[in-house]
């Protein structure tokens, strides 16, 4: 069982800038993947970006891929999502995700999610 843990969230201004941390426990040798998704109210479960934990391959939603970074400490087991020039859409809870399998779209683990709120 992996037990992720967020933090970073907050209320922010259109146009700037905040850092998720996800922090893995638990049975974390079989790590494969961290990820990020947000749901908006009213709204689906949006894919944000994710990190392949052995070669750092990154993979990004077309709504952030060139406003947000991914990357990861293996140290730590923790993921990061750097977000710039953030926009009222991007309000929303932000939820962390692992999975000890590279299979697309496979997510096993959950954190309890983070709440953005981006201010026009």
């Amino acid at each position: 069982q992996v037990h992720l843990d967020e933090s970073g969230g907050g209320l922010v201004q259109a146009g700037g800038s905040l850092r998720l941390t996800c922090t893995a426990t638990g049975h974390t040798d079989g790590l494969s993947k961290m990820g990020w998704f947000r749901q908006a109210p009213g709204k689906n479960l949006e894919f944000v970006a994710r990190i392949l934990w052995s070669s750092r391959i990154t993979a990004y939603g077309l709504s952030v891929e060139d406003r947000f970074t991914i990357s990861r400490d293996n140290a730590s087991s923790t993921a990061y999502l750097q977000m710039h020039d953030l926009e009222p859409e991007g309000t929303a809870v932000y939820y962390c995700t692992s999975s000890d399998v590279l299979t697309a779209g496979e997510w096993a683990y959950w954190g309890q999610g983070t709440q953005i709120t981006v201010s026009a």
